[in-house]
């Protein structure tokens, strides 16, 4: 301590800038950045702040989305888009309005309520990851979790029946608005039906995987890597 303290008098003595020496010391601190700057590119409320935009955005597209297919194609419903071949494959893409009972690529079906109970332990498990800030330890994480919370509050909203669309005997319809269909390879591989909350719910789940590829920070040090 005494040859670091003797160490920064001769900084200062040298610069003529007592502040010099601070400076030094900060430079050359664990985090090895200037001061004020950890402050902002770590600004908890900051990140939060991007995670409610981007969960805001995604679910008002997501719901917007199926508002206006449903409300122009009706169920069921269909207009085709697009037909050519992308890098030598033949592709399809058409607006298929359905109902989606189940999960992602119709896993489960009839148990709607039982997703829509995850979807409400999802949600949970959101708040506390953003409450001790594990969720927005990094801009990645922060991107995550917005697309996680916006695809699982899209698909809860239709599997709470809050859509409004109902049955053939007028009860309410307890199910996932879907509308995107491909199909490839001159139409003998169809992919599942889906809605653009299934899409930040599958890249988000795919960015986590990335992310537990990487290395992970000391203890106790903020990831300040992406």
């Amino acid at each position: 301590m005494r040859t670091e303290a003797r160490r920064e008098r001769v900084l200062a003595t040298a610069t003529g800038r007592p502040e010099a020496a601070g400076v030094v010391t900060n430079a050359l601190s664990p985090a090895g950045a200037a001061p004020g700057l950890e402050t902002v590119s770590t600004n908890p409320s900051l990140r939060l702040a991007v995670v409610v935009a981007i969960a805001i955005a995604g679910l008002s597209w997501d719901l917007w989305t199926k508002q206006e297919v449903f409300r122009q194609l009706g169920h069921p419903g269909f207009h085709p888009i697009w037909k050519g071949q992308l890098l030598g494959v033949s592709i399809r893409f058409q607006l298929e309005t359905a109902f989606n009972h189940g999960a992602l690529w119709g896993i489960g079906q009839g148990r709607t309520w039982l997703f829509a109970a995850l979807s409400f332990v999802a949600i949970t498990a959101i708040g506390y990851f953003l409450w001790n800030r594990q969720a927005i330890s990094s801009r990645w994480l922060t991107t995550v979790t917005g697309l996680l919370l916006a695809g699982t509050l899209g698909n809860l909203y239709d599997r709470l029946g809050l859509h409004g669309w109902t049955d053939e005997r007028g009860k309410a319809v307890y199910a996932v608005r879907d509308f995107l269909d491909f199909y490839f390879f001159n139409d003998s591989f169809h992919w599942a039906t889906f809605n653009f909350a299934d899409t930040y719910l599958v890249v988000g789940a795919a960015m986590l995987v990335v992310h537990s590829f990487w290395s992970q920070p000391d203890a106790g040090k903020p990831d300040r890597t992406v």
